[in-house]
């Protein structure tokens, strides 16, 4: 499991490691990783020239020391001093490594090491940060711990930051690596463990043993009623595609069967693509929603009827009031707006902040479709999905993840977990249709065999 911890949690785990630690060995512990991360990313050392934005807090000290280490393997390193402040025996060990410091224009580097701001700035930058970026636009970033400016706690930003091209981060990850926009400009994440005593975390993002871990195996007297029984209550004469797209995510193997209700038109259509789906009867979840137009009110009612878990998607997600505790709502950033009363460019800005809204008003599981998709449960936790290739922008994408969740509630997870590993499996299945191309939804369905086979122990 990936986890990613406040600051404040943070704080008090390095403050209980360093009362046990000689002075300054945490510093040089996260240097070390730092420096080897930066050689790393180079692919060479002497010759080479790394420029350190150095500002007032232990991040520029963690930069400084880091420089020393790469002077020392012949990189050519300056630090530029943003702050008359910056830390005093790290930038004593830079000139001392053959390093130098300079307070204006550096000497164009193959490289820049970002030391600004530590993880307890606020948002945003100095004009004098801007500037020395903006001297340095167009060179691959390296940012300690956490890209400078952006909000560390809630992955939000507000006014200038650091893109970086790496953030190397050290005794776990912070909400701004996993949360988006943050976790945009924190560009690839290298941990460095230090050797934090860290509680629980605030956000998690779940890796393939944690998903092989979770997902349901057929037992070998299994039968297919025992594996569970989704319900699909998707798609209209208008929008037919809705109920195959959501059909195909349910019929990936992952539960036992797959009923499908809807206009006998569609339901048709649905026969001839899958065979194996039947008609109504007893299920143990619902998907409901997708493409289901003005009749998709009436379909939400039928199937909260049946007292079973649910996933309520598109349509559907306008009906609702006060959904059962066993349920997963599956909004978009537009969808969760209007459900919310705020503004679509709001939600993509703080997503976080609202999908965490969302489960308090609705009392159920909410996953909020993005980039890093998030799933939240009512109790706090929240998970990011952190799988998936930009080519996943496609129209009925969302209907196939419906679908695969609802079969994961159906083969007996928790809706939490359902929705977390539905996520996770859709963008993998996703990443392995894509091989880097383009792709349309029912190719990621086609790929969520070949995704679960790909598990660790699988």
């Amino acid at each position: 499991m990936r986890r990613a911890h406040t600051v404040e949690q943070v704080r008090a785990a390095e403050a209980e490691l360093m009362a046990r630690l000689p002075e300054g060995a945490l510093m040089q512990r996260a240097a070390a990783g730092l420096a080897y991360a930066v050689i790393d990313l180079l692919g060479s050392a002497y010759g080479r020239r790394v420029l350190l934005l150095v500002g007032s807090g232990d991040n520029g000290g963690d930069a400084l020391y880091a420089g020393a280490m790469l002077a020392r393997r012949g990189v050519q390193v300056e630090a530029w001093l943003l702050s008359d402040q910056a830390h005093e025996s790290g930038t004593t060990a830079l000139r001392q490594a053959g390093g130098r410091t300079i307070t204006g224009e550096p000497t164009r580097p193959d490289l820049v090491v970002d030391g600004i701001v530590g993880i307890g700035g606020r948002p945003g930058l100095r004009e004098g940060a801007q500037a020395a970026l903006e001297a340095v636009a167009g060179i691959p970033v390296v940012a300690v711990d956490t890209p400078s400016g952006v909000d560390v706690d809630t992955g939000e930003l507000d006014g200038p930051h650091v893109e970086a091209a790496l953030t190397v981060t050290f005794g776990t990850h912070k909400i701004a690596h996993l949360v988006d926009p943050a976790a945009r400009a924190s560009g690839a994440v290298q941990l460095v463990d230090i050797g934090l005593d860290l509680p629980a975390a605030a956000v998690e993002a779940l890796q393939p043993e944690d998903v092989a871990d979770l997902l349901p195996r057929p037992e070998p007297d299994a039968q297919k009623y025992v594996r569970g029984v989704v319900g699909v209550r998707a798609g209209s004469t208008q929008y037919p595609g809705a109920a195959l797209l959501s059909v195909a995510g349910a019929a990936s193997g992952l539960c036992g069967m797959v009923r499908y209700v809807g206009p006998e038109s569609v339901a048709a259509r649905v026969r001839d693509a899958h065979p194996e789906v039947v008609g109504e009867g007893r299920v143990q979840a619902w998907v409901v929603g997708s493409g289901g137009g003005e009749h998709a009110g009436d379909e939400l009612t039928s199937a909260l009827a049946d007292g079973v878990p649910l996933v309520i998607d598109a349509d559907a997600l306008a009906h609702l009031e006060r959904p059962p505790a066993d349920a997963v709502l599956t909004p978009h950033a537009g969808e969760l707006a209007a459900m919310l009363g705020a503004d679509r460019a709001d939600i993509e800005a703080r997503p976080l902040h609202f999908v965490r809204a969302a489960t308090e008003r609705y009392g159920c599981v909410v996953l909020l479709k993005g980039r890093h998709t998030l799933v939240a449960h009512p109790d706090g936790r929240v998970r990011a999905t952190t799988t998936g290739t930009p080519w996943l922008a496609t129209a009925g994408a969302g209907d196939v993840l419906g679908g695969l969740v609802g079969a994961l509630l159906a083969s007996g997870l928790t809706p939490y977990d359902a929705a977390s590993v539905g996520s996770w499996l859709h963008g993998a299945a996703a990443t392995l249709a894509s091989r880097g191309g383009p792709i349309v939804a029912g190719q990621v369905a086609a790929s969520i065999p070949a995704a679960v086979r790909g598990l660790p122990g699988r």
